[in-house]
């Protein structure tokens, strides 16, 4: 496998065609994970461009799930899958954020934020504990009934990834992905800094939705609390404090994409915001779609913030 260098970059808002999908009959193509690729291909993860066969993109900071070493819960998988292919709406697992590299072919995303004021996106219907949801079983189900309503949903982003780019999806989002071409990507799963709270919760009061873990870790939320008292005690310490806060964590979402979440104040359709992205991707963009089938962008415009100053991602739901 030869090496990549991603470039980080959001995905560009287009329309998908509910005729794709209409004429054609196969509504469940097979879709691949392989969570021991890198085992079963001999390839050397790195931690810095230029180290390994493939390296994690420096921006994503630390990745607190990696003091359990061997311990921790399945996190990289090599996805594959053909046109039509993809993934109903669900959060990724154990409260983790996430990032996909797309190696070959063209993705389809759309994502709701989870808040307070957020409901679940439409045709999702979640119990009150989350540990049971219900959608339709077929992505062409839910893209022919809900998918138009989606798109005018308050909080929802859409979007396009295309080879050599990656897509960073925040801790408890909502997210539903569809290969347009046949696609090949890469995905892990990581515990930043800004959501670490997010996973001690997760972790010491969901037990029973906990997921990946090998038999012999009996308490994940022990064996991580263990192994962070030795490597980061100061994050740890500021994680716990934030727990004990009553709300938790400051959202400030609708301040970040410029929705009111006043009663009386229209809500403007949540997928015409334009997510930041790089010149290069709104050429590639430009290039190669139709000017009438993308989706105009709003006056408000948001950036995915990754590090530890103003535009963290700690202040995202």
């Amino acid at each position: 496998m030869a090496r990549m260098q991603f470039m980080v970059v959001a995905i560009v808002p287009r329309t998908l065609q509910r005729g794709d999908f209409h004429r054609r009959s196969n509504e469940s193509p097979l879709y691949l994970f392989d969570h021991a690729f890198a085992e079963k291909m001999g390839l050397r993860v790195g931690k810095r461009p230029g180290d390994g066969d493939y390296w994690v993109p420096e921006c994503f900071g630390e990745d607190f799930f990696s003091v359990l070493g061997d311990q921790r819960p399945d996190h990289r998988w090599l996805i594959v899958g053909p046109e039509r292919s993809g993934s109903t709406f669900h959060k990724d697992p154990n409260a983790t954020s996430a990032w996909n590299a797309v190696i070959r072919g063209l993705k389809y995303w759309i994502m709701f934020p989870t808040a307070p004021n957020f409901p679940p996106p439409p045709g999702v219907f979640v119990s009150e504990d989350q540990s049971e949801v219900t959608s339709p079983v077929s992505l062409t189900e839910w893209l022919l009934g809900f998918h138009a309503e989606a798109r005018k949903t308050k909080g929802c982003l859409e979007g396009l990834c295309h080879e050599g780019e990656v897509v960073h999806v925040p801790s408890g989002w909502w997210h539903l992905v569809v290969n347009l071409e046949p696609s090949i990507a890469i995905t892990q799963n990581f515990v930043p800094r800004g959501h670490l709270a997010e996973v001690l919760d997760f972790l010491k009061n969901k037990p029973g939705q906990i997921s990946g873990f090998k038999n012999d870790v009996k308490d994940p939320y022990k064996t991580f609390v263990d192994r962070l008292q030795e490597a980061h005690p100061e994050a740890l310490q500021e994680a716990l404090i934030e727990l004990d806060k009553p709300n938790k964590r400051k959202r400030k979402w609708d301040e970040v994409v410029g929705f009111s979440t006043n009663e009386g104040d229209p809500l403007r359709p949540g997928c015409n915001q334009k997510i930041g992205q790089t010149q290069q991707a709104r050429s590639k963009s430009s290039d190669q779609e139709d000017p009438q089938s993308r989706a105009q962008p709003a006056e408000a415009s948001f950036s995915f913030g990754f590090g530890d100053g103003e535009a963290s991602d700690e202040d995202i739901p």
